[in-house]
């Protein structure tokens, strides 16, 4: 137990840190930031967001919902960069930014900082509880925007990730899809597909597209085999056994002679070359990416169709999660309780849920809206399969993920620890799960060290013990 000096002192010395001044200069730039924006002149609600698309879906209930209530919507696009310095300059200077703002899954980790009292955007627990919504939407979706077991912001989606596959190949190969249950299994039936036959003596195919380098697949197989960043309360978990045995497992598909991966960049043209071409057999799809391969590859329509992750054990977790947003009030509206129905006319409606997947592939976290006919409708693209239904399928076995404000620092924590451990495993030969093992710990447990370094220096944890 700290005396009241002893945390003065404490206080003081932190406030004295280089750290400290960087944030100090930071916090007055963004207030400068701030004070520089246009004043607010139009009446209504102000609806900040980052993504154009979701503007167009939501205009048509937006003036819907004006015309009902006489209120207007002022809806604002800007760039997630842009956003970003907007809303901290405003949550850090206590100046009015907007009545409504959407936040993609990396920008919220640092409005989480500091006691929860201070967090900007207005907790919603008791409005959510009150009104059910707890049993409405899928429940894991609500986990990136809680903090200290509250929540900030209604979920916008649930981004599960199925694997995507080209069936063309598989099928013309004879092989049957239906036996594959665990990664295991999954090289084990399609090891065929990497046969030599051009003779110069490599794989003409790969079997799934991955790489230790990639932090957002990487983090989507350690959720999916039941690893984390952190735990419900926010303590860190990067150096858990667990990730460990993870991490070993899945460098070991990347490493020696029989590795069955391959890097392709699923945002460039010659990734998508390679793709089409079938560099690759096997993709990591969360439902968003649907959308993206029906509008940039069209030449892959009736090569591809989608079934639930390989399980890393027999039984295990056969889906997973990558991405979201989700949209909050900030406090300093003065109308929040106006702001509250238009949060709800937007996310709760089967119009903008309709929108989202016809336009994105997106299926909506609103339970109750998975009755609609149109997750059946069959994809030409998918090769006649009902899309919607097999995302929909696995939506409530997504994994959580607990909010930090330093999830984004432990993502790139570990990925750097997977960058480490898979270069000293290729120095030493190794290959196996069992030879990386060790390597995997010893750079885990230094990746949470130097988290745990940086959550030691925020003056607020423990304040209350």
């Amino acid at each position: 137990m700290t005396t009241r000096h002893e945390r003065i002192g404490a206080l003081w010395t932190a406030a004295l840190s280089p750290g400290a001044w960087v944030i100090a200069l930071l916090a007055i730039g963004s207030g400068i930031a701030v004070l520089a924006m246009p004043v607010r002149d139009e009446p209504g609600l102000e609806v900040w967001i980052f993504a154009f698309e979701h503007g167009q879906m939501y205009e048509p209930v937006a003036d819907e919902w004006t015309a009902e209530t006489g209120t207007e919507v002022n809806v604002r696009v800007f760039g997630i960069p842009a956003l970003a310095r907007r809303v901290m300059g405003g949550f850090f200077s206590g100046i009015e930014t907007a009545d409504l703002i959407e936040c993609e899954r990396q920008m919220v980790g640092p409005m989480f900082a500091g006691p929860v009292e201070s967090v900007g955007f207005t907790d919603l627990t008791e409005r959510i509880e009150a009104e059910g919504l707890m049993g409405r939407i899928n429940a894991p979706s609500f986990t990136p925007w809680m903090s200290r077991g509250r929540v900030f912001g209604l979920p916008h989606d649930v981004h599960p990730v199925l694997l995507g596959y080209r069936s063309d190949i598989v099928e013309a190969a004879g092989i049957d899809m239906s036996e594959i249950e665990t990664w295991d299994d999954f090289q084990r039936v399609l090891r065929p597909l990497m046969a030599d036959t051009d003779g110069d003596g490599r794989p003409d195919r790969y079997l799934l597209s991955f790489w230790e380098n990639h932090l957002e697949n990487l983090e989507v197989l350690l959720l999916q085999g039941g690893g984390s960043m952190f735990d419900m309360d926010g303590v860190c978990t990067l150096g858990s056994e667990r990730n460990a045995e993870i991490l070993a497992e899945v460098l070991s598909w990347c490493m020696g002679d029989d590795r069955f991966c391959t890097e392709i960049n699923e945002w460039s043209n010659a990734g998508h070359m390679q793709t089409i071409e079938g560099y690759a057999i096997g993709y990591l799809m969360p439902d968003w990416m649907c959308g993206i391969w029906m509008r940039q590859m069209p030449q892959l329509e009736g090569t591809v169709k989608l079934m639930p992750l390989p399980a890393f054990e027999p039984g295990g977790r056969r889906t997973s999660v990558r991405g979201g947003s989700m949209m909050g009030i900030p406090k300093t509206t003065d109308q929040p309780d106006v702001a509250w129905e238009l949060i709800r006319e937007l996310y709760l409606s089967r119009d903008v849920a309709r929108e989202l997947y016809e336009s994105n592939g997106i299926i909506s976290p609103v339970t109750e809206l998975w009755d609609d006919p149109m997750y059946d409708e069959p994809s030409a693209f998918f090769s006649g399969q009902a899309v919607g239904r097999a995302y929909i399928g696995e939506a409530p076995n997504v994994p959580p993920r607990p909010a930090s404000p330093y999830y984004r620092s432990a993502q790139l924590r570990l990925q750097d620890a997977a960058v480490i451990t898979g270069e000293r495993a290729r120095a030493a030969g190794m290959s196996t799960p069992e030879e990386i093992l060790p390597l995997a710990r010893e750079a885990l447990a230094d990746a949470q060290a130097s988290i745990e370094r940086q959550m030691a220096r925020n003056v607020f944890i423990g304040e209350d013990e």
